[in-house]
């Protein structure tokens, strides 16, 4: 019998806030959580973004040189979670315990001011360390602050990187190499991000607008989401994934969906489940003209028109490396929370695209029972990842 891994504790921040009660408040009755910030201005144009406003703690337990926003919003996730996390290291030992985050940018927005330093004067500033912005950074760093001796490394693979620990973890457990991981994903706001998908002509001027005849881009967002995976039973069990990569284009999806429709049908396969058992779908659901095109296709082929689902994106930014833990939180957050919460509602100017597949968006209101939630991410260069998430008898909200 295939061993199940259980995500036993989380901890998440991102525009909408930095605890599961506000992320729940902002899905039903949605505020401003966009921000427009001359810092990361393009041609002088502001455009919005995800950002988060709260407050981060300075980095400790750790060398000054891992001090940056990208390891301090990792840090802040990390201490939602601690006592579990601690808990856990004690248990099974440092050396069984290992650390995967996902991340597309990592403390690139945390060195950019040392770069322009250096192209200005010829020389880096005090204090520049190059380590920051390197793809494994934040997984060695909340490695150092916990002690952990356990397999420890980032992963990379764009939108998709933050789903691709929890399948990451999973195997690592299943494996026999570690009891524990810490899995999850970080990414800041940085102008290299920014600036390379308004490039693209990507990015929108407005709040995202998903799956309307009127969507014209996305909103870059910055946040993080950790999990603690491990065979504990805990309040949500990994029931199932699906990972391809369809290599259909640099990037742009494959229109036909097919790379989509291949890991939403695995990830059904993987956990012995029919199209009709998932209650809720999170959707990538960027609003851009050839996703939005894609996925519409891929979720009424193998889900149908029925299943109730939404993009969270108008409300946290695209995530961009976090995206996918940060969207498996809000379905873990589903999944845990006793009484339940309502699922989250689709936001945009309810003017659907007669040219996509019929989907059913979530209104307020809507029924939320669930037992089975489906998160999916797809990136660019075809990268694509589907979760299925499951209730367990264990609750710890």
């Amino acid at each position: 019998m295939t061993e199940t891994c259980y995500l036993n504790a989380t901890g998440i921040l991102c525009a909408a806030g930095a605890s599961y009660a506000e992320l729940s408040r902002q899905f039903q009755r949605p505020g401003k959580t966009l921000t427009q910030s001359s810092a990361f201005s393009i041609d002088g144009r502001s455009l919005p973004l995800g950002m988060y406003r709260g407050a981060l703690p300075p980095v400790h337990g750790a060398g000054d040189h891992w001090d940056g926003r990208n390891n301090r919003m990792a840090q802040a996730a990390l201490e939602q979670m601690r006592p579990d996390v601690e808990a856990a290291i004690a248990r099974y030992g440092s050396h069984r315990v290992g650390v995967v985050i996902g991340t597309s940018t990592s403390g690139i927005g945390d060195n950019e001011p040392g770069i322009r330093h250096w192209v200005q004067s010829g020389k880096l500033p005090d204090g520049f360390a190059y380590s920051r912005q390197e793809m494994g950074a934040p997984a060695a760093f909340i490695a150092e602050c916990l002690g952990i001796s356990g397999p420890v490394y980032g992963m990379s693979t764009a939108c998709s990187s933050g789903a691709k620990t929890l399948a990451t973890a999973r195997r690592l457990i299943r494996s026999g190499f570690c009891d524990a991981v810490i899995a999850g994903g970080v990414d800041t706001l940085c102008a290299m991000t920014i600036n390379g998908f308004s490039a693209l002509e990507a990015v929108s001027d407005s709040r995202c607008n998903p799956f309307s005849r009127n969507r014209n881009g996305i909103n870059i967002g910055e946040g993080a989401a950790l999990f603690l995976v491990s065979r504990e039973p805990g309040p949500v069990f990994l029931a199932g994934v699906g990972e391809n990569s369809d290599a259909h284009h640099i990037s742009a999806p494959d229109p036909s969906g097919q790379g989509a429709i291949g890991v939403m049908r695995a990830a059904l396969e993987d956990a012995s489940l029919g199209p009709e058992a998932i209650d809720y779908l999170n959707l990538h659901g960027t609003a851009t003209r050839l996703n939005d095109q894609m996925e519409a296709t891929a979720v009424h082929q193998v889900l149908g028109p029925q299943v109730a689902c939404s993009s969270t994106k108008p409300v946290t930014g695209h995530t961009l490396g976090a995206a996918g833990a940060i969207e498996a939180g809000f379905c873990w957050q589903l999944l845990a929370q006793t009484p339940p919460t309502s699922l989250p509602v689709h936001l945009w100017d309810n003017q659907p695209d007669p040219d996509l597949p019929s989907l059913n968006l979530v209104q307020p209101g809507m029924p939320q029972s669930v037992r089975y939630v489906m998160s999916n991410s797809f990136a660019f260069g075809g990268n694509n990842i589907c979760l299925i998430l499951g209730k367990s008898h264990e609750t710890n909200i």
